[in-house]
């Protein structure tokens, strides 16, 4: 934060977390499996609440935008501001939680288990999971955008002087 205005979340540092999480989840897993343990598939209801909470991000991230936009007059302010911490958090959250899912289908992949059943639906559901924190992580970003507060045109820039603090 610079003077009390955000800036919005990088794509290099999502990707850069996204990264990073794969490697230590990788990691994390091989040393599991060597040591006798299994990996299980990905129970539905982890991608389908992952895009559940991508669909909340955007219908806030909407609601701000018509806000910004002059078309919702009247919007709360504070929920405007609250959705952009909220779509930076989404952001950073789809981006770890890619990695978490993306190496459990290399850990598959690497051990040429594809051809058994079980090895083959934990591939298959981790990688249903990591395209949806890719939708959550891309929704982030979007809402973050969707989200900022053009800055005011006179030279005026104290307290106040944006919605939802410049944020974004």
């Amino acid at each position: 934060m610079d003077g009390g205005l955000m800036r919005r979340t990088s794509r290099a540092r999502v990707l850069a977390i996204a990264l990073a999480s794969t490697l230590l989840s990788f990691t994390a897993l091989r040393l599991l499996e060597s040591r006798g343990g299994t990996l299980l598939p990905v129970p539905p209801i982890a991608w389908v609440a992952v895009l559940l909470i991508a669909a909340v991000v955007g219908v806030l991230a909407w609601n701000v935008r018509q806000y910004v936009r002059g078309k919702r007059p009247g919007f709360d302010v504070l929920l405007a501001a609250r959705t952009v911490v909220l779509a930076s958090a989404s952001a950073y959250t789809g981006g770890l939680l890619f990695g978490w899912y993306a190496a459990q289908v290399l850990v598959v992949l690497l051990a040429g288990d594809l051809d058994i059943a079980g090895r083959r639906d934990v591939a298959l559901s981790a990688g249903v999971s990591a395209l949806a924190a890719v939708v959550l992580a891309v929704v982030g970003l979007v809402a973050e955008r969707w989200c900022e507060v053009p800055p005011p045109e006179d030279d005026e820039g104290g307290p106040g002087a944006s919605a939802a603090g410049s944020a974004a």
